[in-house]
């Protein structure tokens, strides 16, 4: 057998599997690239390798299950899934847990669960579901329709608080509504409202240490060993890195425990110190492979939703990846999210492989109606 019949058969084989191979390959490097990451920002922590190598076990599982679920099947449950969130929503204040100040998880004794991070992917879901079944580009009455389908949840999370989530999950929306094809004077008019409201939200919606955020992103020297200490030190560790790095496991910054949050939300600044600037331009180029494909997946699409779906769930990836290392390189305020598919942690994970499973059962199952 030649070489070129073994590699239409494994195609063939993923195919059948509802796999697509180069989004797969994409996603094992960078989730090995994050295990040899976790495991110095840990300071060689084995538990913690263990925790996490477990974690991405459970994570490609979810994906393999939701790259089965045909897109239709998807678009006719995303009306309960919605409703469900939603339900999840409101009851996180009457009687939802708090950790670290925030009210935002649903004890089900088994497992916490974390509604807004549902939401992530149930809003674009929903949106690009109602969108498709409306004439495109949307006409205004559809155009609020939409929104207020992403403001109500956006709320609900805004009050937890999460702004941060909030605001991620307002975007994946808004990503949604973008790709129908919604004019520019509506964008800009969206953008001259939401600069109006930023002194409501200053004065009226944020909370003391959201505000602090702010002040701290814009001059994070003026209490460099309280809110400033993060930033700054995130900062020295990515500078000290310079073009090659120090070393895997040799980062001073990381191993000397000077980084706060160093296996979570700042591990991109252990990547940094420790790989410089080529393991940061390896990582880069393992990011914008997963979006062009994402990208590509979503123009082969076959229909409005599932090409809607593909782009908003690809714009979300781009997001969390933009959002966390502008954070760390104190180019954007600090949010709290983490470095997908790298940063220690479960919820957000399982998320994004969900969604990359419908990513590759929007790309399958095409190929399967056009044989």
């Amino acid at each position: 057998m030649s070489i070129t019949d073994q590699t239409r058969r494994k195609v063939s084989l993923a195919s059948q599997l509802h796999i697509d191979l180069p989004l797969l390959s994409g996603l094992l490097f960078i989730s090995l690239f994050g295990l040899l990451i976790i495991y110095s920002a840990s300071g060689e922590d084995n538990a913690m390798l263990t925790r996490q190598l477990t974690r991405l076990s459970i994570a490609f599982v979810i994906l393999f299950v939701s790259a089965q679920i045909p897109p239709h099947w998807l678009k006719i449950i995303t009306f309960w899934l919605f409703i469900i969130g939603l339900i999840m929503l409101i009851a996180v204040p009457l009687v939802g847990e708090s950790h670290k100040g925030a009210q935002r998880w649903l004890n089900f004794g088994v497992i916490l669960v974390q509604p807004s991070e549902m939401m992530k992917l149930i809003i674009p879901m929903m949106v690009a579901g109602y969108l498709s079944e409306q004439h495109l580009p949307p006409v205004p009455k559809q155009q609020i329709i939409a929104a207020l389908l992403i403001i109500v949840p956006v709320l609900l999370i805004a009050k937890q608080p999460d702004l941060g989530t909030s605001l991620l999950i307002a975007s994946s929306g808004f990503f949604v509504l973008f790709l129908a094809g919604i004019s520019w004077r509506v964008i800009g008019g969206l953008l001259l409202s939401a600069a109006a409201l930023l002194p409501l939200l200053w004065f009226y919606l944020m909370k003391p240490y959201q505000k602090q955020r702010v002040i701290t992103f814009l001059n994070p020297e003026s209490d460099p060993r309280g809110s400033g200490y993060h930033i700054i030190q995130s900062k020295i560790a990515i500078g000290s890195g310079g073009g090659f790095g120090k070393g895997w496991l040799n980062g001073t910054q990381s191993q000397l425990e000077f980084l706060p949050e160093r296996h979570t939300d700042f591990i991109f600044a252990v990547l940094a110190e420790e790989f410089g600037l080529l393991g940061v331009l390896l990582l880069f180029i393992l990011y914008l492979f997963i979006i062009f494909r994402g990208l590509y997946i979503a123009i082969q699409a076959q229909e409005s939703y599932t090409r809607l779906l593909a782009g908003g769930i690809t714009m979300i990836f781009f997001t969390y990846f933009f959002v966390n290392v502008g954070m760390v390189s104190g180019l954007l305020p600090v949010v709290g999210l983490p470095l997908p598919l790298v940063s220690y942690g479960g919820t957000s994970m399982v998320t994004l492989m969900a969604a990359f499973g419908i990513l590759m059962s929007i790309q399958t199952h095409r190929r399967l109606l056009d044989q």
